[in-house]
């Protein structure tokens, strides 16, 4: 749907105005922005009681898939140490060993600027994460439902059949920004789509059935969960990665809303409207 075209006061160019997302859509977006974030930072902070990712039941040291640490080097002073996968990486400053709330080296597995609270304080990081949790799986219902029953999954987000046919040229597309920005007003491409189906139906679900895995009073009343990831540190390692994938994701999205137009595409988050010149 549309407004019909109306003169630009600059230049006499002819624009008009697409009515591209709803009001649910819009209010589900930006709650889930803060609510992310907030998941994000408490995440780390738990994480941060026990910086290591192993796989099965067991947390063995010695067959960590990811630990952060620390040691002492030659001269006495503290090194931020990474393993992945059986190799180390000095990542002092960042991992491992960073500058606490005094400004003083301390042994950590994420920095305080990336936890929530920055302070160690694990019964507090617990809360939020619960909290905002739950408020994270009602909001993505909403959104779903709201989208199932208007329409908007499948019109908007379902590729068509000869898409998938064309993604090579979809994905240089995406190195063209130019082209990108015109192609924008269409509506999402298939890489849009693609990525958007994956959060909504993998990566989100994911990380919520995962984190229920870590509740020893649910494992009590779904003993399958467990099985399904394969024990409780497989669910935490596979937790982890899904918000991995869900910060790069966020990190993407902002990075080609900067690229097709980050005022009219974040107006359009506002008002619901997308502004475009005529003929594109």
């Amino acid at each position: 749907m549309g407004e019909g075209p109306h003169s630009d006061s600059a230049g006499g160019a002819r624009w008009r105005r697409l009515y591209r997302h709803s009001p649910v859509v819009r209010v589900t977006h930006w709650i889930n922005f803060p609510v992310l974030v907030i998941l994000l930072g408490s995440g780390l902070q738990i994480f941060n009681a026990h910086p290591s990712l192993y796989w099965g039941n067991r947390s063995d040291a010695d067959r960590a898939l990811l630990a952060l640490g620390a040691r002492r080097a030659p001269d006495g002073s503290l090194q931020g140490i990474t393993q992945l996968l059986g190799r180390e990486f000095d990542t002092t400053g960042w991992l491992g060993v960073s500058k606490g709330a005094h400004g003083r080296p301390e042994i950590r597995g994420f920095p305080t600027w990336a936890t929530i609270p920055g302070p160690r304080w694990l019964a507090m990081g617990r809360r939020w994460h619960l909290f905002f949790a739950w408020l994270f799986v009602l909001n993505g219902l909403v959104y779903v439902g709201h989208s199932l029953a208007q329409g908007h999954l499948r019109r908007e987000l379902l590729p068509a059949r000869g898409e998938l046919r064309g993604f090579g040229p979809t994905l240089r597309q995406h190195l063209h920004p130019r082209r990108l920005r015109a192609d924008s007003a269409r509506g999402y491409n298939l890489l849009q789509k693609l990525s958007y189906l994956s959060v909504i139906f993998l990566l989100a679900p994911l990380a919520i059935l995962t984190g229920l895995t870590m509740s020893p009073w649910l494992d009590a009343a779904f003993p399958g969960l467990i099985t399904l990831f394969d024990g409780r540190q497989s669910a935490r390692t596979i937790h982890f990665l899904a918000a991995l994938g869900l910060v790069l994701f966020f990190l993407i999205h902002i990075t080609m809303v900067v690229v097709v137009g980050p005022v009219n595409h974040t107006r359009a988050m506002f008002t619901g409207r997308l502004r475009i010149r005529e003929g594109e």
